[in-house]
């Protein structure tokens, strides 16, 4: 009887797990986190050249009141560079520490890619193909602003709906989503208008102010922080309805997750500390009376009194508590610059707590 042949081994046995060895060296090679010297914690190489540098370097709009815009003292004040400061005081412990770089809509994102920034905090709308590693490759944080697109008139047009707006010419700038949003809306209710369409925003809202059209459309964030720049702001009201959905997040490179995860963590700080009633007058004190009193798990997780959330995140345990105490909890943030209290005059409406009827929800501290 012939003796069997000896098998020879599949070369697929050998040739998937060196495949998959080297996929993982490329994948690591291609992001920006890596593992320390011992291999036990992962660490961020944009978290790395940040505190090497001592200063966080944050790209803003510059130009848009209420969310990034120059102060009367020289200094860059709104929601979107407050939110740059919160990133400062927890990572480097003070909020001063921000290099502010103003970006234009067209160079936002290729300033993030190319790490110019470590983080955009610019009144940018969340979308599949900016999120998409094969778009523009972005990780985005939280919502920290739900917009929508609207429509400005003057207060005594008599305009109190869209549909007051038939036959009536509306500015709108050339090309931008705000002229498809209200055509495609118009278009769903059957109405005729007139869009007389310009190069850019200075044009449109100078078109606007200068009567030649009823109505001017673009975010409603946007519409009420060009008003305030008008001669008699409170001659012009924004129309209820809501357009579209404009969910606004800050945003850093998807590369490195890890850098990515921290901003995360510190803008659902900001929006826990207001859910448990931490303020900037009073973390000091809070954190004071936890301290000694061990019955209050979850205050003492969140202000980094228990346990090792922010080391997790490669932060100082304290980096909630450091955050709030630079710019206050999240109500404070809209407050200040957005809300009734502020210039803008916004409704909180989307922006509040989920407690209270709003979007805004942060994930246990746990």
């Amino acid at each position: 009887m012939a003796q069997p042949r000896p098998r020879r081994s599949s070369p697929r046995i050998w040739i998937l797990p060196l495949l998959a060895l080297l996929t993982a060296g490329q994948l690591a090679g291609c992001g920006e986190a890596g593992r320390d010297a011992a291999g036990d914690q992962l660490q961020s190489e944009r978290l790395r050249q940040v505190r090497q540098r001592g200063a966080l370097v944050c790209g803003i709009n510059g130009q848009l009141p209420g969310f990034s815009s120059l102060g009367a003292d020289g200094r860059y004040t709104g929601f979107d560079v407050e939110f740059c400061r919160a990133v400062a005081a927890a990572v480097l412990g003070d909020p001063n520490r921000v290099e502010l770089r103003l970006l234009s809509s067209n160079d936002r994102f290729t300033a993030v890619a190319s790490g110019d920034v470590d983080l955009l905090s610019r009144n940018t709308t969340v979308n599949l193909s900016r999120d998409a590693p094969g778009g523009n490759g972005l990780a985005f944080g939280p919502i920290l602003f739900y917009d929508g697109g609207a429509v400005l008139v003057p207060g005594a047009s008599g305009i109190r709906r869209l549909a007051d707006l038939a036959d009536r010419p509306v500015c709108v700038v050339s090309g931008s989503t705000n002229e498809g949003v209200l055509a495609d809306r118009m278009g769903s209710l059957g109405l005729r208008y007139v869009p007389l369409r310009y190069r850019n925003a200075d044009e449109t809202f100078a078109a606007y102010l200068s009567g030649r059209c009823t109505a001017v459309t673009s975010d409603r964030s946007g519409l009420a922080a060009r008003r305030t720049l008008f001669p008699d702001p409170a001659a012009h009201r924004l129309l209820p309805e809501a357009l579209s959905k404009e969910p606004m997040a800050a945003a850093s490179r998807q590369a490195d997750p890890i850098w990515a995860d921290a901003v995360r963590w510190i803008a659902y700080a900001l929006i826990e500390a207001e859910e448990q009633g931490v303020t900037r007058a009073n973390v000091a004190a809070l954190t004071a009376r936890a301290r000694s009193d061990p019955r209050q798990p979850r205050l003492r997780r969140f202000l980094g009194l228990e346990g090792e959330l922010g080391r997790s995140l490669g932060l100082p345990a304290d980096f909630a508590a450091k955050a709030v105490a630079a710019v206050g909890n999240y109500g404070e943030l809209f407050e200040r610059n957005l809300g009734k209290g502020s210039p803008l005059g916004l409704e909180r409406g989307a922006n509040e707590l989920w407690s209270h009827g709003g979007l805004l929800i942060a994930p246990p501290f746990r």
